[in-house]
């Protein structure tokens, strides 16, 4: 008796460990773990950074160039030197000398063509490349969340389902074990109702495990180990409010169609800078120069020279085989490309719109109907078996009352599921998923 009662409590215990264990997800704590959490939105960051860190005048070229010199030699050589008159003749070896010169230099673009500006303004649209990238990757980060966490609702819904039709076909085989005690049944209908029993539970079983998998991919979805117990206590409700002018009117605010809307400023920056190479270039310069010969003999003892400096200097380009006229071009062509991709994705958006909003209208349209199936198939499912327990239908007969029920839960989960994840996608191409 107490091993029975300590056995007890150990399972007992178990249970609330792993009850404990077990954290409940809701669709907020999702995302806002996956936006933490993701290795997608972690990169495209790390992009962003290095855009804005480039976005800076000094790397444009637009600030002084400055730096510093020094360079100092000492020596150990022989001297000779003759005059006319050879009485002057020297030869000394071992004589130490010392050279040394420093400067200090600075130099700054005074005008290039205004290629400094074209590039300035590059690195600019580069960073607002990089923050529509990101904005598009949280969107498509959020979208994939939701996605998944209502596919797990949806594979609950079913398992729900399963488990009234179980519940059925348990009130099915109760009733013919009584009939059977009464002689109105036989051996071969309480068969029948067990394997239909049996073929009800091994489909709760495998739908748990295709429920256990869509947690799978709702953890790697938010990057938390697949191992990881959650639970996910929701339905889905599908927000029936949404117009297609609407979605079409904040489409160009889409970061993909920004991002590329981007890539053709970049290149138009880019034929700026290019046809500013075929412009002078004046560049002004100063600075201080430093130096001085020491010499234990010869000549000069000591020779030094020091001072400021200022200059302006230009470069003409005059000819360079035509590679920059060439480069000109190229660089206009592959504007004319970044025009006709956007063109192109503005094109395919509009389609995917259409055809989502169709898709979104339909499941809404179906849904209530579905919903009037749903409940029609309950009840048949409830009369037809008192019919049976009242010998006024047959096996056969609560079967197909159970099939109805059973595929008319499946038709209304999908459907709700189906236009839900056509109002995400929506959303997400207007830039309106919240997070």
């Amino acid at each position: 008796m107490q091993k029975s009662i300590y056995s007890f409590l150990i399972a007992l215990l178990s249970m609330l460990i792993n009850a404990n264990a077990q954290k409940v997800y809701n669709l907020n704590d999702a995302v806002k773990t996956a936006i933490k959490n993701s290795y997608d939105i972690q990169l495209v960051e790390n992009s962003l950074a290095i855009a804005k860190n480039n976005n800076d005048y000094g790397v444009a070229g637009a600030l002084p160039n400055i730096s510093a010199t020094a360079n100092e030699n000492k020596t150990n050589s022989t001297l000779q030197q003759q005059y006319t008159d050879p009485s002057r003749n020297t030869t000394k070896s071992g004589v130490e000398g010392t050279t040394l010169t420093a400067g200090l230099s600075a130099s700054i673009v005074v005008f290039n063509g205004y290629r400094i500006m074209a590039t300035k303004d590059r690195l600019a649209s580069i960073e607002k490349q990089n923050i529509a990238l990101l904005q598009g990757q949280m969107q498509n980060t959020v979208a994939q969340v939701m996605q998944q966490y209502y596919n797990v609702v949806r594979q609950q819904a079913y398992l729900i389902t399963i488990e009234k039709s179980i519940d059925a076909s348990k009130q099915r085989l109760d009733i013919v074990n009584t009939k059977k005690q009464v002689g109105l049944a036989n051996q071969s209908d309480i068969l029948q109702s067990n394997l239909d029993l049996n073929a009800l539970i091994q489909a709760k079983q495998n739908q748990i495990l295709v429920i256990d998998q869509a947690k799978a991919d709702l953890l790697n979805s938010m990057v938390l180990p697949p191992s990881e117990q959650i639970i996910v206590n929701d339905s889905i409700v599908v927000f029936d409010q949404i117009k297609l002018a609407d979605v079409e009117s904040k489409m160009k605010l889409n970061p993909s169609l920004q991002s590329v809307e981007q890539t053709i400023n970049i290149n138009q920056f880019i034929e700026k800078e290019t046809r500013a190479l075929m412009y002078p270039t004046l560049r002004a310069t100063t600075g201080y120069n430093l130096s001085s010969n020491k010499s234990a003999a010869g000549f000069s003892l000591l020779n030094e020279t020091y001072g400021p400096y200022v200059g302006l200097s230009i470069s003409v380009p005059i000819y360079a085989g035509t590679a920059y006229k060439r480069n000109y071009k190229n660089a206009k062509i592959n504007t004319d490309i970044a025009k006709i991709n956007y063109k192109s994705a503005e094109a395919d958006m509009t389609t995917a719109i259409f055809k989502t909003y169709q898709a979104y209208q339909n499941n809404l349209k179906q849904t209530p109907i579905e919903q009037a199936n749903y409940i029609m198939s309950q009840d048949l499912l409830g009369l037809v078996i008192q019919k049976y327990q009242l010998g006024q239908a047959t096996m056969v007969d609560v079967k197909q009352a159970q099939q109805s029920f059973e595929n008319a839960g499946f038709r209304l989960i999908s459907l709700r599921y189906a236009a839900k994840i056509a109002e995400i996608e929506l959303q997400r191409i207007s830039n309106q998923l919240s997070f």
